[in-house]
């Protein structure tokens, strides 16, 4: 049995302008100890889509309209509070997307550090003290001892991603979701943070999720890829197949536009238009006002994941048809 079942997950906000559909129809499952890449532009619901797997989703505006997340036997969705509680944080944690703010700038590294401890585990101050300090030698933080008595502003963008990385995991999660971990670090930073989580993944055996848009990032860190857009998913494979064998014009448009993949001296490639307003019904293929291959069916046609090639899925209707190749 997967540690992890999403199964038909929507997600809503209701908005002044109308219902935003932000998840839409997301299944996908994750196995212990297996690292999932979950992919696309802004606004694809790559973080609403963990949010609501963790209950974080502010209601109201928003609403889980429907659908199932089952974590090692237990829905999420339907469990009660408190039972979601302590599967949350002890063995759920979360890596926030902005250091800068997921801290609380009132409250000492040493208290928001080692809160986990003192509500899962009842440990006495002291030994959790002992743990948060241990926490933050694990990744890597210089004089930790000291330096945990110290607030988030004391700290540099990188030193809080850190300490982020130590407070998710100090419960010693069975999974861990790290919604861009890299994105506010540079380049050094960024493979130091990726081998911390890589190294705590292989000595705890833990399952990850990373959510991101650098698919650099994706393709040397993850076992498979979920690309969404608009909501949805459309493409899921194994790390390699997908970006050796794309099944997806948007997963091919997304690998195009790497600036690092482009000859020199020429423009850059951009996906031309705009990503859909998400309040608005969207028949057939959202990505087809932007395709290159779109067809007229494609507008029109039911839109369903499918399997296109061995362990590897497609929402393209011509691609499933085998009218075209991307």
């Amino acid at each position: 049995m997967p540690l992890l079942e999403l199964s038909n997950l929507r997600t809503s906000f209701h908005t002044r302008h109308g219902i935003v559909r932000a998840v839409n129809d997301v299944s996908f499952t994750l196995e212990k100890g297996e690292t999932l890449g979950i992919v696309g532009e802004s606004g694809s619901g790559k973080s609403v889509t963990c949010y609501s797997l963790m209950g974080l989703i502010p209601q109201p505006p928003g609403r889980i309209e429907g659908g199932r997340v089952v974590f090692d036997g237990v829905d999420l969705l339907c469990c009660k509070p408190e039972q979601l509680r302590r599967i949350r944080g002890k063995r759920i944690a979360m890596i926030f997307q902005d250091p800068m703010t997921s801290l609380n700038p009132y409250i000492r590294i040493e208290d928001q550090l080692i809160e986990p401890l003192l509500i899962h585990e009842r440990i006495e101050y002291t030994e959790a003290v002992k743990r948060g300090i241990a926490a933050l030698e694990e990744v890597g933080l210089p004089d930790a001892a000291k330096r945990i008595r110290s607030y988030p502003h004391e700290f540099s963008g990188g030193m809080r991603q850190r300490v982020m990385i130590a407070m998710a995991l100090i419960t010693k999660p069975d999974l861990l979701i790290a919604d861009e971990p890299t994105t506010a670090v540079d380049v050094t930073v960024q493979a130091q943070i990726l081998e911390l989580i890589k190294r705590a993944q292989r000595q705890l055996g833990m399952a990850v999720m990373l959510v991101s848009h650098d698919l650099g990032v994706v393709s040397g860190f993850c076992d498979r890829v979920q690309v969404m857009y608009a909501g949805r998913i459309v493409e899921s494979a194994k790390t390699d197949s997908l970006f050796h064998q794309p099944q997806h014009p948007y997963n091919r448009a997304l690998q195009n536009s790497i600036p690092a993949l482009q000859p020199k001296g020429t423009a850059l490639y951009t996906i031309p238009g705009m990503p859909p307003d998400l309040s608005r019904p969207l028949p057939g293929c959202a990505f087809a006002p932007r395709c290159e291959f779109a067809a007229d069916k494609c507008s029109t046609g039911e839109i369903v994941l499918k399997e296109v090639a061995p362990d590897h899925r497609s929402a393209c209707l011509r691609v499933q048809q085998a009218e075209i190749k991307v």
